[in-house]
Formats: structure tokens, sequence, C-alpha cells
């Protein structure tokens, strides 16, 4: 085994973020690489294995660089580069932090965060029908949206629509006050956050009061046709297929649809198909229409949501597995 140290420089306003609150980040790559990291009044040393001692090295740089753009280091960000760094892929923070899509009201700049988010926003840029199909954390509402504000910004689109399915809306809900919009609005309510937050409440209302932007139940949809406007379907997992189906059907000249769900968390009856899962099947080789699978490495929530939703795929694989080894041999 060949140890090295190598030493960088780093100005001390960004080495307070790099390292993290009490040398927290600092303290994952040394765990990690197996390596040491010690500051001697600026100057880095990192001491270690050679090969680990270089990919530490590319890390610190990729997170010196974000701080320089006056970017807060994340502690997603770290695990993110961490991961990369062991499957030799350098460079990607730096790259991916470059695509801006918009900022929020409170001039937070929207990017992607991981190589699967960079990949959908670019299908999206890309193809009049993006399927982002991905677990909770992922980004695909979000980024979808901010895709579509910007689009509504710059006049690319005359309007905003923006859909869900309503599982629950008839028979269960029918005990609730209000008219079938006040007892799906709860269903709609993530939507409706992303728009606050990128757009600001009072841009929105003023945009939904002249009917340029619209929030509403899948079942709206029907008997419409969709011209120039950015159309968002959002849990689309819990869409029949005869509901899926009617609503690409929809759209119509100048428009751009993205389609997001997850297929892991249907609310439809045990016994019903799944309208996401159909058109996975049924879209695959058309032209113009792209299906980006995100997966648990993807998700930018808290760090244990992304080892919760990766315990679970680890779960479901081996139930499935187990399942199909079950079946009695010759048996269809």
């Amino acid at each position: 085994m060949n140890e090295i140290t190598e030493r960088m420089e780093m100005p001390g306003e960004h080495m307070q973020k790099v390292f993290g609150a009490q040398d927290a980040y600092v303290k994952k790559l040394e765990k990690d690489f197996h390596v040491r990291v010690v500051d001697r009044n600026g100057s880095v040393s990192i001491n270690g294995e050679e090969e680990n001692v270089h990919r530490v090295r590319n890390i610190l740089d990729q997170l010196t660089e974000i701080s320089r753009r006056g970017n807060e280091i994340e502690e997603q960000s770290v695990d993110y580069a961490i991961e990369m760094g062991k499957e030799q892929k350098e460079d990607v923070l730096t790259q991916i932090d470059g695509d801006v899509i918009c900022h929020t009201t409170n001039g937070k700049p929207i990017k992607p965060k991981t190589l699967g988010q960079k990949q959908y926003v670019d299908a999206i840029r890309k193809n009049m029908i993006v399927f982002g199909i991905g677990p909770a954390g992922t980004g695909k509402t979000y980024l979808a949206m901010a895709m579509a504000i910007t689009a509504f910004k710059n006049d690319e689109v005359g309007r905003i629509i923006l859909t869900r399915p309503a599982i629950e809306a008839g028979e269960k809900l029918g005990f609730l006050p209000g008219d079938l919009q006040s007892k799906v609005d709860p269903y709609l309510r993530p939507l409706y956050d992303a728009l606050y937050q990128i757009m600001g409440a009072e841009s929105f209302l003023k945009n939904m009061e002249k009917g340029l932007i619209e929030v509403a139940p899948l079942a709206y949809m029907r008997g419409r046709t969709l011209d120039n406007a950015y159309i968002i379907l959002d849990e689309a997992q819990n869409t029949t297929p005869a509901q899926m189906k009617m609503f690409l059907t929809r759209i119509g000249f100048g428009s751009k649809v993205v389609v997001t769900g997850d297929t892991s968390q249907k609310d439809l009856p045990a016994d019903a198909k799944s309208g996401l899962d159909v058109a996975s099947k049924v879209l695959a080789k058309i032209d113009d229409i792209a299906f980006c699978n995100l997966t648990s490495r993807d998700v930018v929530r808290h760090p244990l949501v992304q080892k919760i939703v990766k315990a679970y795929e680890d779960y479901e694989a081996k139930e499935k597995y187990h399942a199909r080894s079950a079946r009695p041999v010759g048996r269809r």
C-alpha cells in the first residue's frame, strides 16, 4: 500500500463551508476514504493511500469551487460527491452546479443536484413529453415546476396547467363541506406549495385569476385540447390506463408535458393497473417521448430519507426475487 501526503491551498472563508460544522464533512471523507485531513493555517494536508488521497483532493476542489460560486455546502452534496468519488466520476458536482433553472422568490437558485436530476432536466428541454419516474424526494415535481415557470416567464408557453388524480374525491370525501374543488384541494396542495415558493403567492394568484395558471384534478382535463401550455401530471402512478390515455391525448400544438410518478407508492385498488406502468410499456419507443428513472441516489431530502428509500428498494427487490423463485416450474 503506497501512502502519500498531498497539500492544497484553501482560503479560510471557503474552508469553513467545506469542512462543515465541527468538521463534520471532512470527518465523512476521512471515514469513507480512510485518509487523514488536517488544516494547517490555510493549507490542507491529505494523508493516506495514493488513490484515495487523489479522490479526496478532487472532492475538496469541487466543494471549494461551489463555495466560490456563492453556494452553501449541503450534507447531501458531500454525500453525493463521496458516492461519485468511489465510482471514480470526477468533477460531477461542478458540472451539474452550473445548470441554474431559475431562482425562488428568496433568490435561492434552483438546479439539479445529481446526475439523474441533470439528465431529467435535459430530457425536459429536448423532448415534448417526459416521464419522470422515481421515489419520493428525487425532485421530480419540483424541477418540472421550475422548468414550467421558467418557460412561462420566457413566453415560451402561454399558460401552465398542473394536475393530479384525486382518487379519493368521490364518495369517501362526500361528507366534507364545500364544492368539488374544496374537496380535492388537499390533493393539490403540494403543487400550490411549489408554486408559492418559486413564483411567489402574489404573482401566482394574479396569473391564476387570469386563467394563465390552472391547478385542477385530472378529471377536469376530459374533453379539452391544451395548446401552447406547459402541462404537469403529478402522482401519475394513481391514474388508470384510461385516464392516462385521456390525458396524453389532450395535448395540442406548442405544448410540453411532464408526467411524474412513484411506482412504489400506488393508492389504486390492488387489482387495478396503473396508467403509468402501462404507458411505460406502450410509449417506450416513440420519438420525442423520454423516460427518466430516478433512484434513491437522486434523493435530495434529508440523508436519512435516502437511506429509507434504499432500504425499501432492497426489500422489494428481495420480495420479487422470492416470489419468482416460489413459482412452480413449468407453470405460466
